[in-house]
């Protein structure tokens, strides 16, 4: 059935709050695999409390709205919905522990007609203590059977291709088999990344692993190739999600580097599939925010 697109619309979430510690941080980078060398220079700021640096993307998990299209009035037809797009923008470093307050708003609908639908949230993350913006997060939704309803709203961020020519690097990230029972330590606890049964009722041969881990990964491979080792350069990461990824494989990153900003594109080689495309990684200073960091008041 069509999207309610006048209820999106006019959707308005609750006020959004988290308060998160060193403990949360190391978590989440440990579920992306930083510590895998215990001996790397680069993985220990992130797996080690003194001098402790939070990876960039964990702003995609904090003041989360959780599973608000389940809501009836909307008509998502949630068997079919998929995750389609992800970008993060931080407006400074996300800082290893703070207490966070958020709002959030539908800032997009698109009508694909028959292909489907794409829903667009915004949430922009604010320090609690100062009103100061830390992070804004565009969630970009693939409704697959929800699309007809003849009408759209909102500016619709592009997609970036990736050059067409040679890489300028490529990284390849080895997965563990048990990363995604890790990563859903991070308030996902999606049983289609954990249970077999129910992983085979979606079509999957075995459980899978999150979009979202997969691209937190962007920034394993970013940090030595494109941001210099410093993860305070990555100013903000987008890409398009492409096919899952499977506890255990090997991703390999193709990445092409620019003095202010890199593309990337991640596969899985053995299965011969694109998992991310059309990536963006804006770096250093100098970057406006984009439509959907709209900076609301915090009170």
């Amino acid at each position: 059935m069509p999207l309610n697109v006048d209820a999106l619309e006019g959707w308005r979430f609750p006020s959004l709050s988290q308060s998160y510690t060193e403990t949360d941080s190391l978590l989440y980078a440990v579920s992306l695999g930083f510590g895998q060398d215990p001996l790397s220079a680069q993985d220990l700021p992130f797996v080690f409390e003194k001098g402790l640096k939070a990876v960039p993307t964990m702003a995609t998990i904090l003041c989360h709205p959780g599973r608000w299209t389940a809501a009836p009035e909307l008509g998502v037809t949630l068997a079919k919905v998929v995750h389609g797009e992800q970008r993060v923008f931080l407006h400074r470093p996300l800082a290893p522990e703070g207490r966070l307050v958020a709002r959030a708003r539908v800032a997009a609908v698109e009508d694909k007609g028959e292909k489907g639908a794409v829903i667009h949230a915004a949430r922009t993350m604010f320090d609690a203590e100062t009103g100061a913006p830390v992070a804004s997060v565009l969630h970009s939704t693939f409704c697959r059977a929800d699309g007809g309803f003849g009408r759209s709203f909102g500016p619709v961020p592009d997609a970036t291709p990736c050059p067409d020519r040679a890489p300028d690097a490529e990284v390849d990230v080895v997965t563990r088999p048990e990363q995604a029972l890790i990563y859903r330590l991070n308030n996902d606890r999606n049983p289609l990344h954990a249970d077999p049964a129910y992983a085979a009722k979606a079509g999957f041969d075995r459980p899978i692993l999150h979009g979202l881990c997969t691209y937190g990964l962007a920034v394993r491979a970013l940090l030595p190739t494109a941001a210099g080792g410093d993860v305070a350069a990555i100013r903000s990461v987008e890409c398009r999600f492409s096919r899952p990824v499977f506890p255990g494989e090997t991703v390999r990153f193709q990445i092409w580097t620019g003095p202010d900003r890199a593309h990337f594109r991640a596969r899985v080689e053995a299965r011969n599939v694109t998992v991310l495309d059309a990536g963006r990684a804006l770096l250093g200073d100098g970057h406006a925010a984009p439509d959907y960091a709209v900076l609301e008041e915090t009170a």
